[in-house]
């Protein structure tokens, strides 16, 4: 929309990411990383829905709506049941610890798909610095709980999503800390349920892409440097949303996911957009 605002939600946090909107309850809610705590926010105010959230970096709702949760802390995918209870999705692959899972989606099969770069691990910034025991990976959960790492071959794989028709998945790779490697979108195409043909989609020119979303058209909305850049689906920028701070992540909600909700440094900020997200729930 020309004339809509870019606003600043809430502010003096650490380190926020992994927005996550819950419709049915009229609220947002996301991580400040370093603070190890999980953020609520909605049209009343701001409050702290979890503390002690062992660090917990990116999540979404599944099928069911149940919150999923990435956690730093114990290098293990969650979810929460709707009586409050953690139940464990994956923390091991092949014997060896996670490194400190980061991003995740859930397809429409039910399936749960997570990247597993080192960060959470590197310092104790965002957890606990720690060894190093798998690649950093794609990994998808089928629904009975069996686990299968997807892709193999990326730096540090990190933001993901699906296109509305699932025909393909978009994994940005913001490369190893300390390694100085080129930072990227992947695109993947779906054949019989897992991703082929990986290519270079798009790169940031400002900072990284980090989390990354799509919206009902197709456009992949990506976090970076200097704010959100909406990219078409052949790799062409649209246009960008700029903000005063480093953007991470973010999400669209409202009342017709016509709203940019997004993560960026210390803040949260949104802005109406007239595109309409493609997550669900």
């Amino acid at each position: 929309m020309g004339n809509a605002p870019v606003k600043r939600l809430a502010t003096g946090f650490d380190w926020v990411e992994g927005p996550v909107w819950f419709g049915d309850m009229g609220c947002l809610l996301f991580s400040d990383i370093p603070s190890n705590r999980i953020m609520r926010w909605s049209p009343e105010g701001i409050s702290i829905f979890r503390q002690n959230s062992n660090y917990s970096n990116g999540h979404t709702r599944d099928r069911q709506g149940r919150l999923v949760s990435c956690e730093h802390g114990t290098r293990r995918v969650t979810r929460t049941e709707w009586d409050g209870s953690i139940t464990v999705i994956a923390d091991s692959f092949g014997g060896k610890r996670l490194n400190s899972p980061n991003d995740v989606v859930v397809a429409s099969d039910g399936a749960i798909w997570f990247t597993d770069p080192h960060y959470g691990i590197q310092t104790d910034y965002e957890g606990f610095r720690g060894e190093q025991e798998l690649s950093c990976n794609v990994y998808r959960v089928d629904p009975g709980g069996s686990i299968e790492a997807v892709i193999t071959d990326m730096n540090c794989p990190n933001g993901l999503a699906f296109s509305p028709n699932e025909t393909t998945l978009y994994v940005a790779d913001t490369g190893r800390m300390y390694a100085g490697d080129p930072s990227h979108i992947l695109q993947f195409d779906m054949a019989d349920g897992r991703p082929r043909n990986g290519r270079v989609f798009h790169a940031i020119a400002v900072g990284a892409a980090d989390g990354i979303r799509l919206d009902t058209d197709g456009n992949v909305w990506s976090s970076a440097g200097d704010g959100v850049r909406c990219i078409s689906p052949d790799g062409d920028v649209m246009g960008l949303i700029r903000l005063p701070e480093r953007a991470s992540n973010l999400c669209f909600g409202g009342r017709a996911k016509h709203q940019l909700f997004i993560t960026a440094t210390t803040s949260l900020y949104s802005v109406v957009l007239n595109r309409n997200g493609a997550q669900r729930p």
